[in-house]
C-alpha cells in the first residue's frame, strides 16, 4: 500500500520534471525516487562494478530481465542517463506509457518486422548521442533462468558501432516472480561488467555476438557477493 502510494507520488513528480527540467536532471531525480521506492517495497539493493563505467560515453546497456521491478532497479543501480527500448504495448499503459513516451523511450513491435527495423534505426541514431538500455530476452523469465536472446539488439550493436555495457541482476525473480502479486523482501544484487568495446566484437556476426553476450550476462546474473 505504501509502495503504491509512493509510486503514484513519484510518477506525478517525474511528470512535472519532464516538462520543466533537462533529461539528465530528471534522471537524477528519478534515481533518488526509485531508490526510495524499492527500499519501501523491501528490496535491499547492492551494486558491484560501478567503477567500470565512463559516464561521458554512450553505451548499449544490456542485462537480464527478471521482474517488473527491473524498471526501477536498473536506473537505481546504473548512474548513466539512458532511454529504453520497450515493447510497443507498454506505451498504452496508464501513467507509465505517458512517462516512457515523454522520456524518449523507443517502442518496438516484435511481430511487425518493418516497424521493428524502423525502431532499430531510430535507436541507432539515438546511440550516437546517449545510452540506450535493452533487455535482450524480450520478456521476463518465468523460471528464474535466463531465456534466449532476441537478435535485434545485436544487429543494433553492430550497426551503431556502440560499446556494450553488460550487467546481471540476481535476486529480483525471487522478490517478485512473473505471475505473482506477492513481494518477498530480500537482497538484490546488480553486477555491472566491464564495457565491451566495439573493436572487440566488430568482426563477430550478430548471432555470434548474441551467444557471446548471453554467456557474459548469464555469468554476471549468477555471481553473488562473498558470504551471500
Amino acid at each position: 500500500m505504501m509502495g503504491g502510494s509512493f509510486f503514484a507520488l513519484s510518477s506525478g513528480i517525474l511528470a512535472v520534471c519532464l516538462f520543466t527540467l533537462p533529461r539528465e536532471r530528471t534522471f537524477k531525480i528519478a534515481r533518488i525516487l526509485f531508490k526510495i521506492l524499492i527500499r519501501i517495497m523491501g528490496i535491499r539493493l547492492s551494486v558491484i562494478g560501478r567503477e567500470h563505467i565512463k559516464k561521458d560515453q554512450p553505451y548499449l546497456i544490456m542485462g537480464n530481465h527478471q521482474s517488473l521491478f527491473d524498471v526501477f532497479v536498473i536506473p537505481a543501480a546504473i548512474p548513466i542517463c539512458f532511454v529504453g527500448i520497450e515493447a510497443a504495448y507498454h506505451f498504452s499503459f496508464p501513467v507509465w506509457g505517458y512517462l516512457i513516451r515523454k522520456w524518449g523511450c523507443i517502442p518496438i513491435e516484435r511481430e511487425n518486422l518493418t516497424k521493428a527495423i524502423l525502431s532499430l534505426d531510430q535507436a541507432r541514431k539515438t546511440l550516437s548521442a546517449m545510452s540506450i538500455g535493452v533487455l535482450p530476452e524480450g520478456h521476463r523469465t518465468r523460471t528464474g533462468a535466463m531465456g534466449p536472446f532476441k537478435k535485434g539488439p545485436f544487429y543494433l550493436a553492430k550497426e551503431a558501432g556502440a560499446d556494450i555495457l553488460p550487467f546481471g541482476i540476481h535476486g529480483l525473480f525471487e522478490f517478485n516472480p512473473k505471475g505473482s502479486f506477492l513481494l518477498n523482501p530480500g537482497k538484490v544484487t546488480v553486477n555491472i561488467g566491464r564495457p565491451i568495446p566495439f573493436e572487440a566484437f566488430k568482426d563477430l556476426s550478430p548471432e555470434e555476438l548474441k551467444n557471446y553476450l548471453f554467456d557474459i550476462i548469464s555469468g554476471l546474473s549468477q555471481k553473488k557477493e562473498p558470504g551471500r
